[in-house]
């Protein structure tokens, strides 16, 4: 098993080129079972969980290509001939529940295993569930499968989500628009990942409107195309390097950048003391001086501070001046992180879903163990700020969602490399 080891080294500069967005490619990946027309998604980032995804809709007999380095995804459904999502393929990625909605909705039936995923809390798929029920499916859960079919079709309806599900309303979004009628999704998942979705399914010939609100319409259309559509920036990575210099010092450019991806998360930052500026590639990131400022921090859908940046945020207020209360609202067991970030001296005290941390003047290196994607890299982000070595173990994690992160933050002067397993 691969391990990552750290040296803190001071100021990082340079450039960070930010990948497409895992969350954002793994939904529109299945989008593909929508049509029997090629999808081609470019900028596609080259991560174990793609890899994944791919293995799942080839199991179903649709057709994968990557080019470009795996950077160009082509992808077609004209001939699937299984409709069974398999346990030993759906236990990887919670993401694999995707194809449900989509086999639903062009053939009338699917069978796909209830998922796996990452330990960070129980995570269920019940509103996948009942926004399809109220479409009109018929859903058996059998020795963990779920057993869907929609002998007539998908129709359109009314449903409000009881909380904001941003799995459950991509579902929703893919069956809909090809369900006889209108379907209106109220409570829905606002993020960019939901956006970029709606817009790719546009390119395909579906009608919709009110995607990057809580409100969305779609008028269902008896058949999508094809379609090539860009994979939209992966705001959790470029938040994650955006932390790198907060963290370090020094001056970090992330090519392809936006602020209107992390609205709430650059406030936090500026409360801080951290700089950001747009330029003509991206954010360029700065401390402005001295150590960083405590801030709180609660974590809230889009367009709220992401969940998934909380474990970053959490890195770098270890060294901040004073205290900062961090509430993960989202999900729980969220703070796994904590006890690795304390056997580097973080002072932190979690009670429940609120972590309170209190920033020392500097980490010292420690051995540390990755239990989650964004737990891992948290902890390679302290590392560049602590004294001495850091062996970040369980690194597998890491390779879900980051690509090349050794390289990336090596080429802007970090001190990083990864040890092969035995």
């Amino acid at each position: 098993m691969d391990s990552i080891i750290v040296k803190g080294n001071g100021p990082l500069n340079g450039q960070i080129p930010i990948a497409g967005a895992k969350n954002a490619c793994l939904t529109l990946m299945p989008a593909t079972l929508l049509s029997d027309e090629p999808l081609t998604l470019t900028n596609a980032p080259r991560l174990s969980d793609i890899k994944t995804m791919s293995a799942l809709l080839q199991s179903l007999g649709c057709e994968v290509s990557q080019l470009q380095g795996g950077q160009v995804l082509v992808m077609s459904s004209h001939d699937l001939n299984n409709h069974v999502a398999d346990y030993d393929i759906v236990r990887k990625m919670r993401a694999s529940i995707l194809v449900l909605g989509p086999m639903l909705a062009r053939d009338g039936h699917a069978v796909v295993s209830l998922p796996g995923g990452c330990a960070i809390g129980a995570r269920p798929v019940d509103l996948h569930l009942k926004v399809l029920e109220a479409m009109g499916a018929e859903l058996e859960l059998k020795e963990g499968y779920v057993h869907a079919k929609a002998p007539g079709g998908l129709k359109g309806g009314t449903f409000e989500f009881p909380v904001v599900s941003v799995g459950a309303t991509e579902n929703a979004l893919m069956a809909a628009t090809l369900a006889k009628g209108a379907t209106v999704l109220k409570n829905a998942a606002r993020e960019p990942e939901i956006v970029d979705l709606a817009v790719c399914l546009r390119r395909m010939g579906a009608q919709i409107e009110g995607d990057g609100t809580d409100t969305i319409t779609i008028q269902g259309v008896d058949r999508l195309g094809g379609a090539t559509h860009p994979v939209v920036t992966d705001r959790i990575e470029l938040g994650t390097y955006m932390l790198a210099p907060a963290i370090c010092g020094g001056e970090v450019e992330c090519l392809g950048g936006r602020i209107d991806l992390l609205g709430a998360f650059c406030e936090k930052l500026d409360a801080a003391g951290i700089e950001v500026a747009e330029t003509d590639k991206g954010l360029k990131v700065a401390r402005r001086n001295g150590r960083v400022s405590a801030v709180d921090v609660t974590t809230e859908p889009f367009p709220g501070f992401p969940t998934d940046l909380q474990a970053q945020m959490m890195a770098l207020m270890c060294t901040a001046q004073g205290t900062s209360v961090l509430e993960e609202k989202i999900f729980e067991n969220r703070f796994m992180h904590a006890p690795e970030l304390m056997r580097m001296g973080a002072e932190i005290d979690v009670q429940g879903g609120t972590a309170t941390v209190t920033g020392v003047e500097r980490l010292k290196g420690a051995p540390v163990m990755a239990t989650d994607l964004r737990a891992s890299v948290s902890l390679i982000l302290a590392g560049l700020a602590a004294e001495g070595e850091t062996i970040v173990n369980r690194v597998y994690h890491l390779d879900r969602g980051y690509e090349r992160v050794e390289e990336k933050l090596g080429n802007v002067g970090a001190h990083i490399e990864r040890v092969s397993g035995q």
